[in-house]
């Protein structure tokens, strides 16, 4: 079992920057691949952004590339979600997530990841 707890969320103004951080615990391995997703009201889960424990690998959604950047802290178990430039429309309460299997298979589908944090609500006024 992986158990994530994100935290960072608020309200920011347009333009505005927010450091997102998911503290993981439990079984961890490098093969795992950490994702962030974000949920906007009813809407779908969005991939954000992943990455893995083991390589410097990044993935990016093409709406937050050049603006987000994920990072991780292999030694407090945390990876981050920094947020610049950020826009009304990114507003969501933002997910991280596990994927156990590694970048196989995919690493855009929800349904790909395994453990899931309790979210974090990011607010970006106009």
């Amino acid at each position: 079992q992986v158990q994530l707890v994100e935290s960072g969320g608020g309200l920011v103004q347009a333009g505005g920057s927010l450091r997102l951080s998911c503290a993981a615990s439990g079984r961890t391995f490098s093969t795992y691949i950490m994702g962030w997703f974000r949920q906007a009201p009813g809407k779908e889960h969005e991939f954000v952004a992943a990455t893995s424990w083991s390589t410097d690998n990044t993935y990016y959604a093409d709406s937050v590339k050049g603006r987000f950047t994920i990072s991780r802290d292999n030694a407090k178990n945390t990876v981050y979600l920094q947020m610049n430039s950020l826009k009304p429309e990114d507003t969501a309460v933002y997910y991280c997530a596990v994927k156990r299997d590694g970048p196989y298979g995919g690493l855009k589908a929800a349904t790909l990841y395994d453990y899931w944090g309790q979210g974090t609500p990011v607010t970006v006024s106009s």
